[in-house]
Formats: C-alpha cells, structure tokens, sequence
C-alpha cells in the first residue's frame, strides 16, 4: 500500500469511528447512517483507493467531471450519486451512469427527466433538494414549495422519491447548520404525513458538521475533505 492509499484508508478509518461516536451520542445505530465521499476534483486513482478502503458511494458536482471519470471505474460496482446542480439539457448525458439524482429541485426537470427515462424505459431514485438556507446561492426548493415538487415527481411515475437533500449554512460554527437540518426533517415529516410517497432518507451533513447532522436525524453524510483532503484545482466543468 502506497502512503497516500494509506492516508486515505486511515482517514476513512478515522471518519467511521468520529461517525460512529457522533451515533452513541445521539442514541443512534451506526447502520443508520451512510456515508457517501464527494469526489469532486478527484481523480480515479484516488476513488479507486478510497473504494479498496471501503467506500462504495461516490457524489459528484458536474456531470463533465462525472463522465470523464466513470469509465476508468467501471469495473468497481460504485455507486454514482449527482448531488451537483443539474441542468435540464445535460439529463440525456446522465441518465443511464449515476443510480441516484440527489439535486432535483424544480418540475422542469423532472419532466426532461421523465422523457429521458420514457424513452429508455427505466426508472432512477432520486432526492428532492430542499434550500433550508434561504441563501440565493444555493439550489433547491423553498420548504413550503416542496409538497408541490414531490407530487410532481411521484405524478412521474418513473422518479422514485427516496429521500431530501439540503446544504447547509456555510459557517465555522456546526451550531449553524442545525436550524437547516431540523427544517429538513420536518419537510420530510409533513410529506410523510401527507403520503407523499417514502422518502425516508435525508442527506445532510459535511465534514465539518456532520455530529450535528445525525443528532438531527441524518442517514446519509456527504463528505469529502475529511477523506480526501482539501480538495485541489478542478478539473474543469
């Protein structure tokens, strides 16, 4: 084993345990939280290496990147998650190499998601994007627009609505991020109780917030810098 294989093994180790500590904490099972490495700039090797570590689901940004990268690792059964924004004319591009769509935010594209998927005759999961933020700069539905949003996507009938998904207030202080996650579970407990499909899955949590992303009930953690590093120059769009 190479040191960087090494380096990334043990930090993976490392985040598992903080992971694990974070759940006796909170009164949770272990199991009930994944953890999902966002691979944006990272090259093949490193996601190879992180895999031979234990990981098996990848995120990534843009959908170039994406492609670019997925075919040197076809022979890993990864699991490819779009957590970027996604535009409607890339869709056709998508569909087909990732297994989850994490950013759906607007009917527009689940409609061109709709099409693509009709012509293929398939189906893919996917997360409703939630802006708990309220910050223009991040993507996703206002809270009280996601109701319309997630009967659009169950009115599909080829979207499967598996979970939300949000980005947190970027700030040093993990008290921060706490009201953004709360809101989301409580976006997912009104759907719920509406019978808006099950969408029983959130995705919250970054490396540097991620203990007070499973004290707020979080299954799905999306980490980077914490495996990787800091993350270098990208690769391009």
């Amino acid at each position: 084993m190479s040191e960087r294989e090494s380096t990334i093994a043990s930090n993976l180790a490392a985040l598992w345990r903080r992971i694990e500590t974070a759940c006796r904490a909170a009164g949770r099972s272990p199991d009930e939280v994944r953890l999902l490495l966002a691979s944006k700039t990272q090259p093949p090797e490193r996601i190879r290496e992180a895999f031979a570590a234990g990981a098996t689901l990848f995120g990534e940004n843009r959908v170039q990147e994406l492609l670019r990268k997925a075919p040197s690792l076809s022979d890993l059964p990864i699991e490819w998650h779009m957590i970027g924004h996604l535009q409607t004319n890339k869709v056709r591009q998508i569909v087909g190499q990732v297994q989850v769509i994490q950013s759906v935010d607007r009917i527009s594209l689940v409609e061109a998601l709709e099409r693509e998927l009709e012509k293929r005759d398939a189906r893919i999961r996917v997360y409703l994007q939630v802006n708990t933020s309220g910050e223009e700069t991040k993507s996703g539905v206002r809270p009280e627009e996601a109701e319309s949003l997630a009967r659009a996507i169950l009115r599909s009938g080829r979207l499967e609505l598996e979970g939300l998904m949000t980005i947190a207030t970027n700030s040093p202080d993990p008290e921060e991020a706490r009201r953004c996650f709360r809101l989301l579970r409580e976006v997912q407990d009104r759907l719920l109780e509406l019978g808006l499909g099950e969408p029983r899955q959130l995705s919250m949590g970054m490396s540097g917030d991620l203990e007070v992303a499973i004290e707020e009930g979080s299954t799905l953690l999306r980490v980077g810098s914490a495996v990787f590093g800091e993350r270098t120059a990208p690769q391009g769009t």
